[in-house]
């Protein structure tokens, strides 16, 4: 409608300055419409939840390097790849993992294959003021009624949780007490409200500024779980998009990766 308007205004202005025939105001019709700002470029980008509070960040960030506000989706890196598989219209994918964008890429729904963009690290954390440098005998303490876990069939950083269990021995001994988030976004939010005792989330959670002085956390030992690679790539939805390919080359470059450091993460090897 903005567009149809600004279309009639200018039309208005020529029809004015042919029926005057003064070359100067028609001059000055068109160098102004050479200089009518752009539109405004849609840029839809669905991201992982562990990146939910970074990805306000990087949306500032990348605003003021390009001038382009993108709107920002998030989930588990699982139930975002349904969506787009069932045609939801994203231009840019960052996943908790490499094995779903690889996977979309398999499927055809990608321009190219993804790539590594930041490590990520799972920590156990609590909202409790504890020590968790023995946080396996505080898993299995009775006091502990509820262990937040992201599932692992569609959040990365879940799946990296079961694989600890599965290795100290212990996944049997608490399955019980285990309670499962939709997404890391969920875990978190199970921990900061205190419905879980403890959790396994994504380091990234304590770099809220919300949750800065809130949390007890400690880093599990990355020995225990495979390491959390952490996937970019544009989808078909955004192939004729220059937004998603500059919000692409913005993520790979240096003021991203400064920001994801400040966020806990690791940079890409």
């Amino acid at each position: 409608m903005a567009f149809c308007f600004i279309s009639f205004i200018y039309l208005q202005l020529y029809r004015l300055a042919v029926n005057c025939k003064n070359l100067s105001i028609v001059f000055l019709f068109f160098f102004h419409l050479g200089n009518i700002p752009a539109f405004a470029q849609n840029l839809r980008i669905a991201a992982a939840a562990n990146l939910q509070a970074l990805m306000l960040a990087l949306k500032a960030d990348f605003k003021k390097h390009t001038g382009i506000t993108a709107e920002i989706i998030t989930g588990s890196s699982g139930k975002l790849v349904a969506q787009i598989s069932n045609g939801a219209p994203y231009d840019v994918f960052l996943s908790a993992d490499m094995q779903y964008p690889e996977t979309l890429h398999a499927r055809g729904f990608t321009t190219g294959k993804p790539v590594v963009y930041a490590m990520g690290t799972l920590i156990i954390c609590t909202s409790k003021k504890q020590m968790l440098d023995k946080w396996q005998q505080i898993l299995s303490n009775p006091e502990t009624k509820k262990i937040a876990i992201a599932n692992p069939a569609t959040a990365p950083y879940g799946k990296a949780a079961g694989q600890v269990l599965n290795k100290i021995a212990a996944f049997a001994a608490v399955k019980s007490k285990v309670v499962y988030g939709e997404s890391v976004a969920q875990v978190n939010t199970y921990l900061t409200t205190g419905v879980a005792d403890i959790g396994f989330t994504a380091k990234s959670v304590i770099y809220d500024t919300g949750n800065t002085n809130t949390l007890s956390w400690q880093e599990i030992n990355p020995q225990t779980y495979q390491p959390i690679k952490q996937g970019i790539v544009i989808l078909k939805h955004g192939a004729g998009n220059p937004a998603a390919k500059k919000f692409y080359h913005y993520l790979l470059g240096h003021s991203a990766k400064h920001i994801f450091k400040n966020y806990g993460y690791k940079p890409a090897s």
